[in-house]
């Protein structure tokens, strides 16, 4: 079959090509070239993905040639197409895999531990090869090998933590294992040796961190007060564990954004920032307020989150005399805060419900000289003749009307924080930071422990 007959019958939709990707997979071994040569053409109209199903199909005499493809592509979507399909092939064994744990390119042998991670706890029958990679000098193999050793879960570690204790290894191996421990997590996944370990790491980076910009997808409260321990108190946490605000802003977006196996994931432990500029930050709820909103279920969440809110703010109020929550989301545009000052709120905004509540202006003046992200400011005509596809286009007529016009800015959470407390994105060497920061944890983390996971220190 020559190329073109072979692009024919693959563009199409998944179902219209399915005969022609069944017909593929029984020529086994002497279809994969021309497949591959598909695959890895990006101006190709067959859909990656239809090749790549042929490919996987067809199985180990696919292996070398997309090892090959990978080491010798000119653009990253093609190593990402090959390495899809390389980790994902129908073998009857999987120790077909193994010579490319020690191939000389460094996604080849991530991609091979990606197929060892697919077989999880049977994975341990190859553990031996794959403790090297837990040291190797790639960045992303490390990650692959500690998400293989995760993979397999309890069974590895007895290995593992024979591992952390062989000095001739290296601190670099000896610091992947400490990782894929961390990652496979439960009450014996690290010792205390281990554990001590982490602490005195933890102090040492303490004494002179610069805290950074935090990526920001979720909600946190912030309250004008020195006192850590009274926040921890108002929030019904414990056994805070002292972190570096790197580790803490880790694990609040690792908990979060978890959803597979999620179980108490996202209720067990909140970080509790530093005294950052004077207030203190909470990223998280308590076990009930979580609770409370996920038990609302999917139709009555947004105004069970709202009650919650208020009611969280209204009591930091009482106690602290203010008190602010603040939501960002990296998925979209959504973006909404509480204040609350001396018991009461004061100005609830949701960039989401704004329009159906007739939410006409700005409630608080720390949104004055905004617009608020419901608001459109430009007039109706005020793109006509621009092409939307024309981005380039779009933003030189964006800024010549703004100018024009003077138009406001629109205004987000990290605004309106940043008048109030702190934006947590921004802070950096000028900020003023005193204590350190806690991991503590919630009622459901206090009976079911940490997440599982690595974070980085």
């Amino acid at each position: 079959m020559d190329r073109d007959r072979l692009v024919g019958e693959l563009t199409g939709s998944w179902e219209a090509t399915r005969a022609a990707r069944d017909t593929l997979v029984e020529r086994g071994a002497e279809a994969v070239g021309l497949v591959l040569e598909v695959l890895c053409d990006e101006r190709s109209p067959v859909e990656w993905t239809v090749s790549s199903d042929v490919l996987c199909r067809i199985g180990q005499p696919a292996l070398m040639p997309l090892a090959g493809a990978i080491a010798s592509a000119d653009s990253p979507e093609v190593a990402r197409r090959a390495g899809y399909c390389l980790g994902r092939l129908q073998v009857d064994d999987p120790v077909v895999y193994l010579p490319l744990l020690t191939h000389p390119h460094p996604k080849v042998r991530a991609d091979a531990l990606f197929a060892f991670q697919r077989l999880g706890e049977a994975a341990l029958a190859f553990a031996n090869r794959m403790v090297p990679l837990l040291g190797d000098a790639d960045t992303e193999v490390r990650q692959r090998a500690v998400w293989a050793f995760e993979a397999i879960g309890g069974a590895a570690v007895p290995e593992l933590g024979r591992l952390r204790r062989v000095p001739a290894l290296g601190p670099r191996l000896r610091a992947g294992a400490l990782e894929a421990l961390a990652a496979i997590g439960g009450p014996t996944a690290l010792d205390e040796l281990d554990r001590a370990a982490v602490r005195r790491l933890t102090r040492i980076k303490q004494l002179d961190e610069v805290p950074e910009g935090m990526h920001l997808c979720g909600s946190w409260y912030a309250v004008p007060t020195t006192d850590q321990g009274a926040v921890v108190e108002a929030f019904g946490l414990g056994a805070g564990e002292p972190v570096t605000v790197r580790t803490g802003a880790a694990a609040w977006n690792h908990d979060h954004h978890k959803w597979s196996g999620r179980g108490h994931d996202g209720c067990a432990r909140v970080f509790v920032s530093p005294v950052l500029d004077g207030f203190t930050l909470v990223f998280g709820d308590s076990s009930q307020d979580t609770h409370r909103i996920e038990d609302a279920g999917d139709d009555g969440r947004d105004e069970a989150m709202e009650r919650v809110v208020r009611e969280r703010c209204r009591d930091l109020s009482r106690r602290f005399g203010a008190a602010q929550w603040y939501g960002m989301s990296c998925g979209d545009g959504w973006t909404a805060w509480c204040i609350a000052e001396n018991g009461e709120v004061v100005r609830f905004y949701d960039a989401f419900d704004a329009e159906e509540s007739g939410d006409d202006g700005p409630g608080h003046p720390a949104e004055a000289d905004y617009l608020l992200p419901h608001e459109d400011g430009f007039p109706e005509d005020a793109f006509d003749g621009v092409n939307p596809s024309d981005s380039e286009a779009f933003r030189v007529r964006y800024d010549q009307v703004k100018e024009e016009l003077d138009i406001p800015d629109t205004c987000y959470a990290v605004d309106i924080a940043a008048r109030l407390s702190v934006d947590p994105g921004s802070i950096g060497a000028a900020t003023s930071v005193s204590g350190h920061g806690l991991l503590a944890l919630t009622a459901c983390g206090r009976e079911h422990g940490h997440p599982a996971g690595a974070l980085p220190v």
